[in-house]
């Protein structure tokens, strides 16, 4: 069987939708050295201070021994099986002289942090450590994924919210909760008010994605949250840009693809797993799959609808002038591939565009824009008209008379006028051509005897010439 086969049969065992599983990452954890100021697991010869006005559920996994311990006024250790503590006044030689070791706030751990949460397709990716890259808005849990805090830990993390916080499911201590009255009474115990505080709830037992062409996570409505703890880098890239769900600009690649609905996400991030991460030269990209909601503007300018569609957002690891290289070049053999497959994919198109300013829909951009401003500018002239028009007929606009034009037996009158208001000079009169009214009033002259001086017979038309008179010539 081919190595083509083999993917294929892979993807036929996957879910069909973008269902994740998300899980909290810090803990209160008396072993994990990270909760303590002085970066160490306090030993024998330490004093341990858990601050008194902080409220806090600490997970023991262990026994310990230590010199003396400080509680807070409300608080609680989770003791397993075997773990606890004992006293020893004169402290541990091997621990040296001892210190004072105050386990740190975790008052400040909030729900809308992206930096605290990891992503998953399945639940042993988790414990594989197998994550996934996510933009900010969706880093945090959506609210079709299932939400996991470690089973052997304990935690305290802030739902401070404008809303109610929805998820498909929440697991506590190993234990899953999938309705909200149980989570509510969970959050009723002393284990509960512990690790969850806050202005918000929390509610589970959505149904999840049941599109298989994926689903929008819809956390924008607390982007504000999420971005206020999200810190942006400063750029080396020529056009950084800006992926709808995350919170700064980026310098690699988007690709922007329209889908039918053949289209299935999961596979389909599948597809780019198995055809270009995989590759040694991509092994460094970070890929971001979503699908996004993006508004339509006729001209850019006039909002009329929105559509959907899938981001993908790429990132790598290239500093300086090579920044983003390597995902513009990954963009390319997507936007290839979906051009060879799109159809078998349930794909309609692809473009790209990158921080260096490529994209592959450039010319049409140009073209798209001349168009635009042409429109533009015709839809600006008809409203200006439609404004003159509207102001004339409220009288406030008033047209300039416009000058007469002269009859044409005013033309015809001055038609003899010359240019200085005198008589048009016609040159010399010709008797036998000018009009009778032209003719002075002179008598016999073109009078009777001159048509007597005209002859018609067979032979022609004769000119008599009374020099020649016939009866000159008899006399």
């Amino acid at each position: 069987m081919s190595l083509r086969h083999n993917i294929l049969l892979v993807f036929c065992i996957l879910p069909f939708a973008n269902a994740l599983y998300k899980q909290w990452i810090p803990d209160t954890n008396f072993e994990n050295a990270t909760n303590w100021d002085k970066g160490s697991i306090p030993c024998g010869s330490d004093q341990v201070v858990f601050l008194a006005q902080r409220e806090i559920s600490v997970y023991v996994e262990t026994a310990h021994t230590i010199t003396g311990m400080s509680l807070p006024m409300d608080g609680e250790l989770i003791l397993v099986s075997g773990a606890g503590f004992s006293v020893q006044e004169s402290g541990d030689p091997s621990c040296g002289s001892g210190v004072t070791a105050e386990f740190k706030d975790c008052e400040s751990l909030h729900w809308f942090d992206p930096s605290l949460w990891v992503a998953a397709t399945t639940f042993d990716d988790l414990h594989q450590g197998t994550y996934q890259f996510s933009v900010h808005e969706e880093s945090v849990p959506c609210q079709f994924d299932d939400v996991v805090f470690r089973e052997a830990t304990s935690f305290r993390v802030d739902i401070s919210s404008n809303d109610v916080c929805s998820v498909k499911s929440v697991s506590v201590l190993g234990k899953k909760f999938t309705s909200s009255s149980e989570l509510s009474q969970y959050f009723s115990s002393p284990s509960g008010k512990l690790q969850f505080h806050g202005s918000s709830s929390l509610s589970v037992g959505g149904p999840g994605c049941s599109d298989v062409t994926g689903c929008i996570c819809d956390n924008s409505r607390n982007r504000d949250k999420i971005c206020a703890n999200v810190i942006c880098k400063s750029l080396d890239c020529k056009n950084p840009l800006q992926p709808v769900g995350h919170c700064c600009s980026v310098c690699g690649a988007v690709v922007n693809i329209q889908f039918t609905s053949n289209f299935n996400f999961e596979l389909y991030r599948q597809r780019l797993q198995h055809l270009f991460l995989s590759l040694h030269k991509y092994e460094s990209i970070q890929l971001a799959m979503s699908k996004v909601s993006k508004e339509q503007r006729l001209l850019g300018v006039i909002p009329f609808g929105a559509t959907q569609e899938i981001q993908v957002l790429l990132l790598d690891q290239n500093k300086g002038q090579d920044v983003g290289k390597l995902a513009e070049a990954l963009a390319r053999d997507i936007v290839k591939d979906v051009h060879n497959q799109g159809s078998n994919l349930g794909i309609n198109s692809a473009e790209f565009q990158a921080s260096s300013g490529a994209s592959s829909s450039e010319v049409a951009g140009n073209s798209a824009g001349v168009v635009a401003g042409a429109v533009l500018g015709s839809l600006v002239v008809l409203a200006l008209l439609a404004i003159v028009y509207v102001l004339y007929h409220r009288g406030i606009v008033k047209m300039p008379r416009l000058p007469s034009i002269p009859s044409l037996s005013n033309w015809k009158n001055n038609i003899d006028i010359g240019e200085l208001g005198g008589p048009l000079d016609h040159g010399f009169d010709n008797p036998m051509f000018d009009k009778s009214t032209m003719l002075p009033c002179e008598p016999g002259l073109y009078g009777t005897e001159t048509m007597n001086s005209i002859s018609l017979t067979q032979s022609g038309v004769h000119f008599v010439n009374p020099v020649y008179d016939e009866s000159d010539f008899n006399a």
